[in-house]
């Protein structure tokens, strides 16, 4: 009798087990940055590789997961790595939509290199939170994977080359070198950035508010050099971990300070770069993107059309932004830049279908390695021999 009532116990005991239990771990899968394993059983037959790797950080809000989608698939290379953050702010819906998008995908299942931050930020705008999550997601990579560049980007950019194009383009260039965009003359963002204290309600806060003036102001840094410059970065995984885990105390101090400054992503990395004495000379000054402005101040991008399709390609920089949702000027730089059919992959040596209006839906094992450039970088080739030429990149370094 004891034996029927043990037996008659653990198998309703497995049964509670399997219906509670089971669903918490699909959810721990879906919503952690642990990544799936990658599959590996054809690819390291080829024993090939590439000569370079990137790790992104795609940050996105509320009322972006259509760009996001389209920015993921556009971006997607199976040897890059790809982390989303999507602001706490953002209904629990569209948080959802973007799990079940990444886990349902089977490209991005069988390779496993696509994460979504599992405990996302609540990211105030011009709030150091911003620069709280860019250095959040170098940590996780970091932590996660090998890669060459950290580059950081939103939903609304746009890749004017494909992946190839950029690893074979990258693949030239000194592992060290770091694409920030810096200056020490701060212009009218002397008092209106570097003076003024703010408070950011998302460093403590669950609930999304604007950020918090100080009345009083304080003097500028005598300890170091302030620079400004541009949010969007290409950063070395040396900088990076320099950033992160630095042997010196200047990235730590420089972090307490940018607490209380406006739009600190737009001088943190510039700052730490140029009054460190290992890196301010690993700078190449520009972001790689395409942007144009609003009137001055100069505060705000324009968002790009049609009528910016050729400056664009002029530029030769392998970004651009902002873009909005399904604007015509995307289905253009997909068809006649990046190769890019019928939503899928852009152009790759790694595509099972690459070529003339075919989707480049999936990997060829056989092919994993193979890179095959096009158009776009003898583009990026042209702005590199200009920007890494003697006279522009020393010239132009932290001063």
């Amino acid at each position: 009798m004891d034996i029927k009532i043990f037996m008659f116990s653990f198998i309703i005991t497995s049964i509670l087990f399997f219906f509670l239990f089971i669903p918490t771990r699909l959810t721990l899968q879906i919503s952690t940055i642990k990544p799936t394993t990658m599959d590996y059983f054809n690819i390291l037959r080829t024993n090939q590789t590439y000569p370079v790797t990137f790790a992104y950080l795609i940050s996105s809000s509320k009322g972006d997961t259509t760009k996001l989608k389209r920015l993921l698939k556009v971006l997607y290379h199976p040897n890059n790595y790809y982390l989303i953050h999507m602001d706490l702010g953002a209904p629990d819906s569209e948080h959802k939509d973007i799990a079940t998008f990444v886990a349902n995908d089977p490209l991005f299942s069988q390779v496993g290199n696509v994460w979504i931050v599992g405990k996302p930020n609540l990211v105030t705008y011009r709030g150091p939170t911003m620069l709280a999550t860019t250095l959040h997601a170098m940590a996780m990579l970091l932590r996660t994977c090998h890669w060459d560049w950290f580059i950081n980007l939103s939903a609304s950019d746009y890749p004017l080359v494909t992946q190839d194009d950029l690893i074979q383009v990258f693949s030239e260039v000194p592992r060290d070198f770091n694409f920030i965009q810096h200056s020490s003359r701060l212009g009218w963002k002397l008092n209106k950035r570097g003076k003024p204290m703010i408070i950011d309600p998302g460093l403590y806060s669950v609930n999304k508010s604007e950020i918090w003036w100080i009345i009083k102001q304080r003097n500028l840094p005598t300890s170091f050099k302030l620079y400004t410059g541009s949010a969007w970065t290409i950063v070395s995984r040396s900088f990076a971990e320099y950033c992160i885990m630095g042997w010196e105390n200047l990235p730590r101090i420089l972090l307490l300070y940018y607490t209380n400054f406006v739009s600190s992503p737009e001088g943190y990395f510039q700052t730490v770069i140029c009054n460190s004495e290992d890196y301010k000379n690993t700078t190449v000054n520009h972001d790689l993107h395409y942007i144009t402005w609003d009137n001055p101040p100069k505060q705000h991008p324009r968002s790009l059309g049609l009528k910016d399709y050729r400056k664009m390609v002029l530029s030769m920089r392998p970004f651009a932004r902002k873009f909005k949702r399904n604007d015509l000027v995307l289905d253009k730089i997909d068809r006649e830049l990046l190769k890019r059919y019928k939503g899928g992959f852009s152009f790759g040596g790694w595509c099972s279908k690459g070529g003339k209006n075919k989707a480049c839906s999936g990997l060829r094992t056989e092919n994993y390695g193979l890179v095959k450039p096009g158009p776009g970088s003898r583009r990026l080739k042209n702005l590199f021999k200009k920007i890494l030429s003697d006279r522009f990149f020393h010239q132009m370094q932290c001063r």
